[in-house]
């Protein structure tokens, strides 16, 4: 006859909890929190697919001249020094496939927000020879995030509607487009417009159309705004359209 411990021991492994997945991000920060460092992948992967329909050039690929330049990357030893001119922050970006020295004044940050290590951002600024390294540097003089970026470069929010339309005036409400003034005191609207790609079906076949509904339908496109259009069209029916893809 088995004892009470022996009744009570068990080799069957206890059943997994069903949970949904960490996505890139969250999987890649617990990672470093955990050991220092990401082990497992780049947290630009998880925007590379869209952020390189509109900057199209890696860091790898910049070329010294005096124009503008947009660079994408994630920032990393983010920190801030007060000199003689006020405060500079200092940072790296790294898109992946080479990380370059970016600096930027308080002016920048205080227009853009402010940034913090691990943030995805899109600046403009002008390449510099570091004299330190022998390679190059951004100054950057103005700094976005992916819904400003979004705002800025993609062309409209395409959403594909089969049966029920989204409330387009409480999605603009919940998500209207960001105001901004510029240095020379205009009001600009940074959003962006939507265009339907309706099919109807009826007794003769289908019927396609696409209906573009203009400023009124203009709204920020944060990722809660994406996923908010996506909930009221359904899965797969929404996509950010830019020039290039």
């Amino acid at each position: 006859m088995m004892g009470d411990d022996a009744q009570g021991s068990s080799t069957k492994e206890p059943e997994l909890a069903d949970v949904t997945p960490w996505g890139i991000k969250e999987r890649l920060t617990l990672e470093k929190t955990a050991i220092g460092f990401y082990l497992s992948g780049h947290l630009f992967d998880e925007v590379a697919h869209e952020v390189r329909k509109f900057v199209r050039t890696s860091i790898e690929e910049l070329q010294d001249n005096r124009e503008v330049q947009t660079i994408a990357g994630i920032v990393t030893d983010y920190r801030v020094i007060t000199g003689q001119r006020g405060k500079l922050a200092l940072f790296k970006l790294d898109d992946k496939s080479k990380v370059i020295e970016a600096s930027a004044d308080e002016g920048v940050i205080a227009a853009s927000g402010p940034i913090k290590e691990d943030d995805f951002v899109v600046v403009a600024g002008r390449l510099q020879l570091d004299r330190f390294s022998g390679g190059l540097r951004v100054k950057v003089l103005q700094i976005s995030d992916l819904a400003a970026a979004r705002a800025k470069y993609a062309k409209y929010l395409r959403v594909a509607v089969r049966e029920n339309l989204p409330d387009v005036a409480a999605l603009v409400r919940e998500f209207p487009p960001r105001v901004e003034e510029t240095d020379h005191g205009e009001i600009l609207r940074r959003g962006l417009k939507v265009r339907f790609d309706m099919k109807i079906d009826s007794d003769r076949g289908a019927a396609v159309a696409e209906l573009s509904l203009g400023e009124a339908s203009s709204f920020f496109p944060s990722d809660a705004a994406l996923a908010a259009w996506g909930s009221m069209a359904g899965s797969g029916a929404v996509s950010v359209v830019y020039d290039h893809g």
